[in-house]
């Protein structure tokens, strides 16, 4: 993971999960047209893609609180925000491969909508690319609200106790 000159581990920009959805949809664009014949798309990575982004997105709102040690939370471990810390981190490349990828598919069968198969196909992947989006968009959340707040009290020096 990229870390900065202090060793800390730098937030997740927008370049890395951009080339991660641009490749993913190279490579949904080519195994759709690589392919004979259309597969079936389950329908169920749709749903299962919204809870992990609800999920994600609840977790979120709590660890921000905590974090910020609002008025009826109790503190957050440290070790608690480093595994949330990952699990935003992969969740945010795994959503932006996986829109991609998707976005990909439902763009390669775009122009022959009038098979009720291809219908199926675009409908499912376009929905999967959207839940991988609020998915991704989630996982940023996530990363964003583990987070913690600068200290406002300028008189101490870095390190005092």
């Amino acid at each position: 993971m990229p870390q900065d000159e202090e060793g800390r581990l730098r937030p997740t920009g927008w370049r890395v999960p951009a080339v991660l959805a641009v490749a993913g949809g190279l490579v949904g664009v080519l195994v759709t047209n690589a392919l004979p014949g259309l597969p079936p798309l389950p329908w169920s990575a749709i749903p299962t893609l919204l809870l992990l982004a609800l999920a994600e997105f609840l977790t979120a709102g709590r660890t921000r609180r905590r974090i910020r040690r609002e008025p009826g939370t109790e503190p957050m471990q440290p070790l608690s925000a480093a595994r949330l810390v990952a699990l935003a981190k992969a969740s945010a490349l795994f959503a932006a491969l996986a829109m991609g990828f998707f976005a990909g598919m439902a763009l390669s069968v775009s122009d022959t909508l009038v098979l009720p198969m291809h219908w199926s196909v675009f409908l499912t992947a376009l929905g999967t690319a959207l839940s991988a989006g609020l998915l991704l968009a989630s996982a940023l959340y996530l990363e964003f609200a583990c987070r913690v707040p600068e200290d406002d009290h300028g008189d101490d020096p870095p390190g005092a106790a």
